[in-house]
């Protein structure tokens, strides 16, 4: 998996997720748009699941 964020983008998120104050992570997915394929999801990760795979990048936390 690779995933990497410039430092001025890491501090941005870490930033956003601070002031919203109850999130963990920044949440990534993919779901399925019908005809179109595929459509990628980011999102506030309010909790981590047990199926969910997390890591941390330039001092963010990412949950898929």
């Amino acid at each position: 998996m690779a995933i990497s964020l410039t430092d001025a983008a890491a501090d941005r998120v870490r930033s956003y997720i601070e002031k919203r104050g109850n999130n963990l992570a920044l949440r990534l997915g993919v779901t399925p748009t019908g005809c179109s394929g595929n459509s990628y999801v980011i999102n506030y990760a309010e909790e981590i699941g047990d199926d969910d795979v997390n890591f941390e990048y330039n001092l963010v936390k990412f949950v898929i």
